[in-house]
Order: C-alpha cells, then sequence, then structure tokens
C-alpha cells in the first residue's frame, strides 16, 4: 500500500468514500463495508492507490493528447480547471457524438487517453475511446459497470467536494509525474477552488 497522498480525514470529509446503495460485481472489490443505512463505503486506501496508477498512466501522454469529459454538472468545473493546470483538453458538458469518430465534425479531436468523469453518464465517450481504440480511465462509484474501462479510479462521482478532490490530487500527482512540481509540492490552487460554485 503507498502511503496516502493527503490525509486521511481529508479524504473522508470530501465524501469520497460514501457510495450509492447499489453496487456491481465490477466494483466489489473496491467496496471496504456496507453502512447501517445500506450506502456502501469504498476503500479509501485503494483509492488513493488507483489516483496514482491513473496519474503515472496519464502523465506518459503530451497534455493535449489527454481528453477529460463531464456530462455532469459538478464535475464540469474540475474538469476544466484539471484542463488548465495540466493542460489536458476538457469537454465540460454534453459530449457531441461524433467528437473522437467523425472526422467531418468541425471540433473532432484524436485524443490518446480519455478521462471519464462517470462512466453511465459519459457513455458516449467511452464508446467512442473503444471505437478507436484509446484507453479510458474513469471515475467510479459503487453501481457503475467497468466493462470498457481501463483504469478504475474508485470514488463518489455524485459529491461535488469529492469530485473537485479527486481531479486535485490527480491533477497535483500528474505534474508530479512529469516532474514538473517537487515530490512533496502543493498546487497554488486548493481543492475547494475546484469545485463547482454554487
Amino acid at each position: 500500500m503507498s502511503e496516502l497522498l493527503i490525509p486521511l480525514d481529508k479524504y473522508l470529509a470530501a465524501g469520497l468514500h460514501i457510495g450509492t446503495q447499489q453496487k456491481t460485481g465490477d466494483m466489489e472489490r473496491y467496496i471496504y463495508r456496507v453502512r447501517s443505512d445500506g450506502l456502501y463505503v469504498l476503500d479509501v486506501r485503494k483509492t488513493n492507490d488507483r489516483i496514482l496508477a491513473a496519474a503515472k498512466f496519464l502523465a506518459k501522454f503530451d497534455p493535449d493528447d489527454t481528453l477529460v469529459v463531464s456530462t455532469r454538472q459538478y464535475g464540469q468545473a474540475p474538469v476544466k480547471k484539471f484542463g488548465q493546470i495540466t493542460g489536458a483538453k476538457t469537454i465540460p458538458g454534453r459530449f457531441i457524438p461524433g467528437t473522437l469518430t467523425n472526422p467531418n465534425y468541425a471540433r473532432f479531436i484524436e485524443p490518446k487517453a480519455v478521462v471519464v468523469t462517470d462512466p453511465r453518464s459519459d457513455s458516449q465517450a467511452i464508446v467512442e475511446a473503444k471505437h478507436i481504440g484509446i484507453p479510458v480511465v474513469a471515475l467510479c462509484d459503487t453501481e457503475n459497470l467497468l466493462g470498457n474501462v481501463d483504469i478504475v479510479v474508485p470514488v463518489n462521482n455524485k459529491g461535488r467536494k469529492a469530485i473537485a478532490l479527486v481531479y486535485w490530487l490527480l491533477a497535483r500527482q500528474v505534474l508530479r509525474e512529469k516532474g514538473l512540481l517537487g515530490k512533496d509540492e502543493d498546487l497554488e490552487m486548493s481543492p475547494s477552488e475546484f469545485e463547482l460554485k454554487i
């Protein structure tokens, strides 16, 4: 097990570990326990390790070869901030069919890796990524299916604070992997600056 990227209480305060009342067989291995109210709780250490793995993977690509997508409202601000900090391309909001597969579409792009905020709401991006054979990193909650996902980051992908914190950690870790930030250096922005302002 790797060292935690941030203190455990910060993970817990953001609700990163709170899943849903459904679970899939795919996500079972990331679940720590079930609460008395029926909510499944994700294993924070596994989330931490998967953030490290995803960042190591994404750091291999040129920033503009990575596309980060979020149809979900709470994911749109964090995705934009992630793009600003790392240089990745982003699609916050609706993902137009053909973005990755139709060269005649005005906003057609050819990334080498795709990151999605929720495999269910971002399914179009996953379908197109698979169609052209590029890897998918996905933030996955307890009820997600992992059929076309290459790298899973188990996390509460519905929570405003949780999504912001994961994208903040991913951005920081990608920059550390690339040597653009020192091993113990922080981003100039705090995780709360990644959150959607309500």
